[in-house]
């Protein structure tokens, strides 16, 4: 699905099903796919990543369309929907698989996170700890890992740090939303 028309990023912000939820709603957005990346195990599993000893991290693919949504664009908004300044942990959910980290497809896209990264940490009081690291291997996660919030909005987790979480985002980015 990498046509002329779209582009690819993969974004560890925290736990796979929050960072789904919240770019999912953005106009422009072709497809996310919740999975690993950067390990160094062929095909883990969810209970594998958990143990903390394969190296992956929790992250989505983004296929998107950037003439719709420029990377900048879709950039602020996984900087502002998770905390960028805390190391290897996203509030409860705590542990390497979710540090803040980008894996990048091109120079032009390592450019491009540079450049927003540093406008970031010019308005955050901490510093910014994301990882820029080039493209590895992604690994879909289990199918019933994929629009986790969508499927179970009654989930305990979704309806106490999902669902505060996309309202924010809905708030701050409504001109981003799908109509």
């Amino acid at each position: 699905m990498n046509d002329q028309s779209t582009r690819t990023i993969v974004l560890g912000g925290g736990c796979f099903w929050c960072t789904q939820a919240v770019l999912q709603s953005l106009e422009g957005v072709r497809r996310i796919t919740p999975g690993y990346c950067g390990g160094h195990v062929d095909s883990p599993s969810y209970e594998q990543v958990c143990t903390q000893k394969t190296g992956h991290v929790e992250v989505v693919e983004v296929v998107f369309d950037p003439r719709v949504l420029p990377l900048e664009q879709l950039l602020l908004v996984f900087f502002a929907t998770h905390d960028p300044t805390t190391l290897d942990r996203q509030g409860s959910d705590v542990g390497p698989q979710y540090a803040s980290t980008i894996f990048y497809q091109s120079d032009a896209q390592r450019e491009t996170i540079e450049r927003v990264m540093k406008a970031v940490e010019k308005a955050a009081t901490d510093p910014v700890v994301t990882r820029i690291r080039a493209a590895e291997t992604f690994w879909p996660a289990e199918a019933h890992h994929n629009d986790y919030y969508r499927n179970n909005t009654e989930q305990r987790y979704c309806r106490l740090v999902i669902a505060p979480k996309l309202a924010r985002m809905r708030q701050h980015f409504s001109d981003l939303l799908q109509s």
